[in-house]
């Protein structure tokens, strides 16, 4: 499913990931643990292709991807890759099924479609009472699931999360991973979680741990 062959990459002199190995099977939850600095985010901002690496390969769905030309690579990005992220990044001046839409709506889907799909999410995410709030009227945990749902509006296949429970208190963070846990049963998508919490690192199938550019 990912293949990460021997990813390099340096920042000028400083040398962050120094040949990178890793296999991820299709429906697998992992977790990338590390210190501060560890390159846990440029990992998985290369495997989310949003990042070019210095050298190696990262192979998805046997489509070497750091191999794709820059329009090539944007298509690839958002029909098989949706991204969750610690500080949400949802647009403020649009409701939540809004926001859920803006991917499926830049991938020229039909608008019906696309809204349909977006409160069969935010229902299967126990928010769909919540559908035309904005941000701003919006819990922590509430934002959270409304940016899960985005990233799945056009049915990755991969879904990347940096720090998803990082603002969130402890129910919030377990309730999170139980809606990872759930929508893994019902639409089998890849989840790569990066944090710095072991306690949740745990709960996945799997951890890996960045430590001096490689992983232990």
């Amino acid at each position: 499913m990912i293949t990460v062959d021997n990813i390099y990459k340096s920042y000028g002199d400083l040398q962050v990931l120094k040949g990178i190995q890793l296999e991820i099977g299709k429906s697998e939850i992992v977790s990338v643990l590390g210190a501060s600095g560890a390159g846990k985010t440029t990992l998985l901002q290369i495997i989310g292709t949003l990042l070019k690496p210095d050298s190696g390969k990262v192979i998805i769905n046997g489509v070497d991807t750091v191999s794709l030309k820059e329009n090539m690579l944007a298509q690839f990005r958002n029909q098989h890759i949706g991204f969750v992220f610690q500080f949400h990044h949802l647009l403020p001046e649009f409701t939540a099924i809004e926001n859920v839409c803006i991917p499926g709506l830049i991938a020229k889907k039909n608008k019906f479609d696309v809204q349909k799909r977006a409160f069969e999410l935010l229902k299967a995410l126990n928010i769909s009472d919540r559908a035309q709030h904005k941000p701003n009227e919006l819990s922590g945990g509430e934002k959270q699931r409304v940016a899960i749902a985005r990233a799945l509006i056009n049915n990755p296949t991969i879904i990347l999360a940096d720090e998803p429970s990082g603002n969130l208190d402890s129910k919030n963070a377990r309730d999170l991973y139980n809606i990872i846990f759930d929508l893994r049963k019902s639409f089998e998508q890849t989840f790569i979680i990066v944090t710095h919490n072991e306690e949740h690192a745990k709960l996945t199938d799997r951890m890996f741990t960045i430590k001096d550019g490689v992983v232990e």
